[in-house]
């Protein structure tokens, strides 16, 4: 990432929006900036490949491949940042489940994996997908569910201002897809 071009850029800004960047308020803004968006959007230096390497450690799994043997995570605390106004996604709760083919992921690889996907600048949707595929390589199974609900402040802050309004995106895989008993393990509640 470029932050001294993001520090150039920011310190433009603040010129267009009226401020004045050398004001004492403001003559660190621009670095720090620069520093809170490497840090949020971490994730941009990697594919889900890379993060699927990353946080693929696995274990022997016992019942593989049988339904019984489900892995479920709910509750996954992610933000990440519109890529349309590069608003703040943020309350999102993320629920993974994924049926082990012969290996499982570490519990907190689950989580790493949805921190990092979200470390980009997303699409609520596009981000169920990727911690869909990056699961999916990491676990080496077919058999994924992501169900994300989020609130956005392009919806929230700006343009119609609805406090309220919340959005909940699924991306099922493999058995997921049709198995509505796979699905309840997590749909949003």
């Amino acid at each position: 990432m470029d932050t001294k071009a993001i520090e150039y850029h920011v310190h433009g800004l603040l010129k267009a929006i009226g401020e004045d960047p050398d004001r004492e308020g403001l003559r660190e803004t621009p670095a720090r900036v620069a520093q809170m968006l490497e840090e949020v959007l971490e994730g941009t230096a990697f594919s889900n490949h890379d993060i699927a390497q990353m946080f693929g450690k696995t274990f022997a799994a016992e019942n593989s491949g049988d339904t019984d043997s489900t892995v479920v995570m709910r509750d996954i605390t992610v933000f990440s940042y519109c890529e349309h106004h590069l608003a703040l996604m943020y309350d999102m709760t993320v629920n993974v489940a994924y049926i082990p083919n012969g290996r499982v992921l570490g519990l907190s690889k689950i989580a790493r994996i949805c921190d990092m996907a979200a470390k980009r600048l997303q699409l609520q949707e596009r981000l169920g997908n990727d911690i869909c595929e990056i699961i999916s390589e990491a676990a080496g199974t077919d058999d994924v569910g992501v169900v994300i609900k989020g609130c956005h402040s392009c919806m929230t802050a700006r343009g119609i201002r609805n406090a309220s309004a919340y959005t909940v995106t699924t991306t099922y895989r493999g058995r997921f897809r049709d198995d509505k008993s796979l699905q309840e393990l997590i749909a949003e509640k």
